[in-house]
């Protein structure tokens, strides 16, 4: 009897620990959405998102430049982060001995606990100055933005891409090199195949990691509010436009809830990458 009363208590406490956690959730996407939607009290909906003219000043609130700069930057940097994290965890999962395997997890390990301070630090020291020797001129921008992104989001690639490996069934190996098959034949024919799916959620968490990320970004990107003319000129994404701007804002003001609407579609955003996450996966399993 007393086993099942401490059942139905811990029962009692989980259920109401979730209703809490959805509850938190609810009420942050339904302050920001509502404070947001009043933006469109002043601004015309076509205006604030199909216009590249932000002036504050100006009672200017078009967000097009700043929508771009963002995909562009995510899109690059997991253009260039994926080849190196999915040959990292084919190297890692199937051909690395079990020495140096551990020793890439921990280094692994490692990159995730870094502060992205630190990483844009590096990038306003080393990157920067690098690409400025190469070019010419003065390089904040996306590119640099990106390089940094690449390297934050890579242990996180790599981590997920390297369990999806290792959980395939070995059967599949063993077929493949009883038909004959090499090494690279079997991982790029049989394996990568079979493990597509654990290496999607990867690069859609990578994703949200790269389109959610601020201070790194805000250190090297130059944070001009415009559409860049190359990948090194200075421009703004969603983020660093909120941060850059939300010390000089009235709560309540047109200006503030452009800030509160851009913060909206950012949570629609992550919330379409779990959505596409959870799809992904729902496929796996019936694979």
């Amino acid at each position: 009897m007393k086993a099942k009363s401490i059942d139905n208590l811990m029962r009692r406490i989980l259920i109401g620990s979730a209703i809490l956690v959805s509850t938190v959730i609810f009420s942050i996407l339904l302050f920001v959405g509502f404070q947001g939607l009043q933006i469109f009290k002043d601004i015309p909906f076509a205006e604030f998102f199909l216009s590249t003219d932000w002036t504050p000043s100006s009672e200017k609130f078009g967000i097009l430049g700043f929508l771009i700069s963002t995909f562009v930057l995510t899109l690059l940097s997991v253009l260039l982060a994926v080849p190196l994290a999915v040959s990292g965890a084919i190297f890692t999962a199937k051909i690395a001995p079990n020495w140096m395997r551990s020793i890439i997890r921990m280094a692994t390990d490692l990159f995730v606990g870094i502060p992205s301070v630190v990483y844009g630090f590096i990038g306003l020291t080393v990157i920067i100055p690098l690409i400025t020797q190469i070019t010419g001129d003065i390089s904040f921008g996306i590119l640099p933005a990106a390089i940094i992104l690449a390297v934050m989001i890579f242990p996180t690639i790599l981590s997920i891409s390297e369990d999806a490996i290792r959980a395939l069934p070995g059967r599949l190996e063993e077929a493949s090199y009883a038909l004959g098959a090499t090494r690279w034949q079997t991982i790029w024919r049989v394996q990568l195949p079979a493990a597509k799916q654990g290496i999607i959620t990867g690069i859609i968490l990578g994703m949200g990691r790269a389109i959610g990320e601020t201070m790194a970004v805000f250190m090297v990107i130059g944070n001009a509010p415009k559409l860049p003319n190359s990948l090194t000129d200075s421009t703004t994404v969603l983020t660093t436009a909120i941060v850059k701007d939300m010390g000089n804002t009235t709560y309540g003001s047109t200006w503030n809830n452009a800030l509160f609407m851009m913060a909206l579609v950012l949570l629609l955003v992550s919330l379409l990458f779990i959505i596409v996450i959870r799809i992904v996966s729902k496929r796996s399993e019936q694979l």
